[in-house]
């Protein structure tokens, strides 16, 4: 038994996606998340966590601050952090917000990702934000997307992801509707080629 659990044991070791972009294939036809780039948050044998970083909601920064009840004191109405558009994380407690932020910081409930970049869940970074000492650098969300343990690599296998390494200018600078072929790109790939090919398998 031994040989076969230390085989496992590595094989889940080596496939570790933290900071990497999940890139739905042409070929998912999910309606959750067909056409979706997710920013993976944390990976490991107990299954994954991520955030959809390319769909909107119909909500603004300042719309989810005025529902939450948190005024945008230090920044100007011209700023354009309030007219943002909160994103469709993912199902999985979509009635809450997350925030994906760099630098990282230091806020009550916080995931670090990496040296630069955090995922938090706390109220206290969006006060930060809020009062305009915030990190400089922010996605907000409502839901996030998790897999079970093994859920996620039985996905990639059955060619449901393409997975590349993140660039922190695609998840937080590019305009919504430019991550997807942006995030494709990083691979070498041309959007077009792979559209083609899935027209033809």
């Amino acid at each position: 038994m031994k040989p076969a659990d230390s085989e496992s044991n590595d094989a889940s070791s080596e496939l570790n996606l933290t900071h990497h972009f999940l890139i739905a294939m042409p070929s998912m036809q999910d309606p959750v998340f067909g056409g979706t780039v997710i920013y993976l948050c944390e990976h490991s044998p107990r299954g994954a966590m991520g955030v959809v970083i390319n769909r909107p909601t119909d909500m603004t920064v300042s719309g989810l601050f005025d529902r939450i009840e948190l005024k945008l004191e230090n920044i100007p109405d011209s700023h354009p952090m309030g007219k943002h558009l909160v994103l469709f994380g993912g199902p999985v407690q979509d009635d809450r917000g997350f925030v994906l932020h760099a630098p990282a910081g230091q806020y009550t409930s916080s995931l670090k990702v990496t040296d630069n970049i955090a995922f938090t869940t706390s109220r206290d970074v969006l006060e930060a934000v809020a009062a305009g000492d915030g990190p400089e650098r922010v996605l907000i969300s409502v839901g996030y997307a998790g897999w079970g343990a093994g859920q996620l690599e039985k996905e990639i296998l059955a060619n449901g992801w393409l997975t590349v390494a993140a660039d922190e200018s695609i998840l937080f600078d590019l305009p919504l509707e430019a991550r997807f072929n942006a995030a494709i790109k990083l691979l070498g790939i041309d959007p077009l080629m792979l559209a083609a090919e899935a027209g033809h398998a």
